[in-house]
């Protein structure tokens, strides 16, 4: 592939807006979620023993509900993941990472559109669902809300 002068431009332009995006305030924010979350002993501490659980239930799980310890391991693994997720410190990282995801989506819609409005643009957050832009259908009859015609 030959690199013209317009090549060149776009790649120059993406390197700016990526850098834009790694210096920006959710992506600050995502960055002090995710080191709190490393040096928090307690979150750390649940982390391991989520883990340890979580592999102990996939053990069982291959014998399912017939394994003496299965309704056991599958509590403790419940009981332990809503310990996990009801952390400040990991309630936090998640919410940083919704915000990255969101400012990802929201550029994502931005770029798609500058093409056409006819580009599908997939999103990790819902709420920008009826943002996309379907054209043409998607083999679904119209079952993911696009426009089947």
């Amino acid at each position: 592939m030959f690199a013209t002068y317009q090549s060149i431009e776009v790649l120059d332009l993406a390197d700016e807006l990526s850098e834009m995006i790694n210096q920006s305030e959710a992506m600050a924010d995502y960055h002090s979620a995710k080191r709190a979350t490393f040096e928090n002993k307690d979150t750390q501490e649940k982390i391991k023993k989520f883990a340890a659980m979580k592999e102990r239930f996939d053990e069982v799980q291959r014998f399912g509900r017939y394994h003496p310890d299965y309704k056991e391991t599958n509590r403790e693994t419940r009981r332990l993941k809503r310990e996990l997720d009801m952390d400040e410190v990991i309630i936090t990282y998640r919410q940083a990472e919704m915000q990255v995801q969101s400012l990802l989506d929201q550029v994502g819609i931005m770029i798609g559109e500058s093409v056409s409005e006819q580009v599908k643009v997939p999103v990790g957050n819902p709420f920008f669902e009826g943002k996309r832009r379907h054209g043409g259908g998607c083999s679904t009859g119209g079952g993911c809300g696009c426009s089947t015609g």
